[in-house]
Parts: structure tokens; sequence; C-alpha cells
């Protein structure tokens, strides 16, 4: 299994917080990586709503998620710390007085650990159906990462949460026809969100099969693609097919804390309890974010990236203690070429 170098601190999440703690460590002059089980960087922004806009970050009246993901990564780059992205923890070890995050396929020695894992290790639900699990990646994709993809093609969507209704609406302009499949007639989703879509049905623009469930998919003999795909009404099991070329499963995900939750550190509720340092109870270890926990927590973006500050100093200091705690201010840093007036 390959070594990575060692390094000083190495970040357990690739979402917001998790980014800002890469700069943040380069800042403070520390080596640095992320390690992130999802494929893209950004977690939950890329993962769930890249084109929804995000309205409480400092300094952006409004941002798509996605451009705010883009800018954290700008913001990391200059220090050009590496990101490992698809790479599923499964244990952390200690040797020669360092830790070692082990994953699938590498380890990654490191003096540190940050966890900024937002709600911990996430995966999209997949459908149920025996016929869906061949053509994943092949016309269903469980996430969206560009709209456009999808420009002109017949999208069906199952699932009536706000992921649903959030693709659904958005890719009104863009798709040949979209259509959304539900199980019930009661959606999980914003009320403006569900009239907005409502409202396309009304107009003849769009689909709405409430009691449906997927049944099967149809396509040619020998066909690398599919061109339709058959509903089942769940109460009088009758079938229908409709035209389709992508299928969107909106189902939600499936978190958990996994190997974490092996480690030895204080866990409240499926969340990493610290104190007002981010530190775990297990030293060399700290977390940030939408995973832990503290008296006045709030779940947000803005406390996150202030719990990656607080995290990286008291890491660096732990690390390195003839370092401050605090870092002093960016504007008169040497990193930056700037100077002290």
């Amino acid at each position: 299994m390959p070594v990575n170098d060692l390094k000083d601190i190495t970040i357990i999440g690739g979402g917001p917080t998790g980014v800002f703690a890469l700069f943040y460590a380069g800042m403070r002059r520390a080596t640095a990586q992320v390690v992130d089980a999802l494929p893209e960087l950004g977690g939950q922004l890329t993962a769930l709503y890249p084109e929804k806009y995000i309205f409480d970050v400092a300094g952006f009246p409004k941002i798509l998620a996605k451009d705010l993901v883009k800018s954290l990564a700008e913001q990391a780059k200059q220090f050009q710390q590496p990101i490992h992205l698809a790479q599923r923890v499964v244990g952390l070890e200690e040797e020669h007085g360092h830790f070692v995050l082990v994953t699938e396929t590498d380890r990654f020695p490191s003096k540190a650990i940050v966890i900024a894992a937002g709600i911990g290790a996430f995966s999209p639900r997949r459908l149920p159906q025996v016929c869906a699990e061949p053509w994943y990646g092949r016309g269903i994709f469980d996430v969206v990462t560009d709209p456009e993809d999808f420009r002109g093609r017949r999208v069906v969507i199952i699932g009536g949460g706000d992921s649903a209704f959030d693709w659904g609406t958005q890719l009104l302009d863009r798709a040949e026809r979209v259509t959304i499949v539900h199980r019930s007639d009661r959606f999980r989703a914003h009320g403006a969100t569900i009239a907005q879509f409502q409202a396309a049905v009304s107009a003849g623009r769009a689909d709405l099969f409430t009691f449906h469930e997927l049944f099967d998919i149809k396509c040619i003999d020998g066909a690398d693609h599919f061109s339709r795909v058959e509903l089942r009404e769940v109460k009088t099991k009758t079938t229908r097919e409709i035209g389709a070329d992508v299928v969107l499963p909106m189902l939600g995900f499936v978190s958990d804390l996994g190997p974490l939750a092996e480690w030895g550190l204080t866990l409240e509720k499926d969340e990493i309890v610290v104190n007002s340092m981010m530190e775990t109870g297990r030293a060399g270890i700290y977390a940030a974010g939408d995973i832990v926990t503290y008296p006045g927590k709030l779940k947000l973006i803005a406390t996150g990236f202030g719990d990656a500050a607080t995290a990286v100093n008291q890491a660096v200091h732990w690390i390195y203690p003839e370092r401050k705690v605090a870092p002093g201010h960016s504007s008169n840093m040497e990193i930056f070429g700037q100077k002290d007036d």
C-alpha cells in the first residue's frame, strides 16, 4: 500500500471547513493535506446543492455553492498543498511517534489530525430496483455537478425532497423534459420550490407522477443507453412507460462516522465533543465544523471557518511549541509578501 510523505497536519474532509483549514495551515507555514471520500472537492456544497445560492458567508451578498468551493480551492492552492479525493478512511494508527491515516488504498503519515468531515462519510442512497444497478454512470447519476450535462435530454428525477425539486426546477430550461416521480403525494421540499415545479406541470412544461416508482428500464437490445423507463403505480400496480434519457435518484444520503467512532474520541449523538480549542480529548487530534459539538455550537459555514482556524492554530502549536497560538494579522504576514508597518 503506497505511503505518502509525512505532513504536519492531515485534514479529514474536503468540504468548506476542510479546504479553509488547508489554506490556514499553509498560512501558518505547516505542511498539510486534505483526504476526502468523495470524488470531488466541496463536500455537501458540491454533492447536494452546487447551483444554490448561499447568503450568509461573510463578504459575499450571495454566492453559488459551487463558486464558493472554487474560491476556497483557489485560496488554498497558493500553498500547493495536496488534496487526495476518493479516499475512504478505514483506520488510524500510530507509529514512530506520529499518526498514520489509513484509507482503502493509501497510508498518510501525519503529526496531527484535524477532522472536518461534516456529517461524516456520506454516500447517496441507491435505487433499490435491480434493473437500475447496471445503468449507474451510464444514464443514472445520483450526484449532479453540472446541469449543462443534461441540456436537451429527457430527465426523470426520483424523489420528493429538496434535492428532487431543486434540480427539477433548475433543469426546466435546460432539459427537453423533466419528470419527477415520487411514491406519495407528500413532499419534503420547500413549498415555494414545489409550487414552482407544479406551475411548470400546469403549463405543460414538466410532469409529476405521485404514487409511482421506478419499475424497469427499457433499451434496445445491445444499446449502451436507455430510451424509456417503466413506472409502476404503487397502489394499483399498473404500469406506464415514459421517454427518458437520464434518471437522477434524489433519495437522500446515508452518513456515518465509520472508523472515527473507534478512535477514542468523546462522541455525543454522532458528533465529536470538543473544547474551546477544538481538542477532541485525544492528543494531536482536533476537529472542526459540522461534525463537532460544544456549548453554543452553530452548524454554519461561517462558524466552521472559525473552528478551522482555531483547530489549525492549536495543532501547529502542539507540533511546534515554540510557535505562538495566535498567528497575528494576515495583512502583516511575510508569507503574503507583506511586512509590519
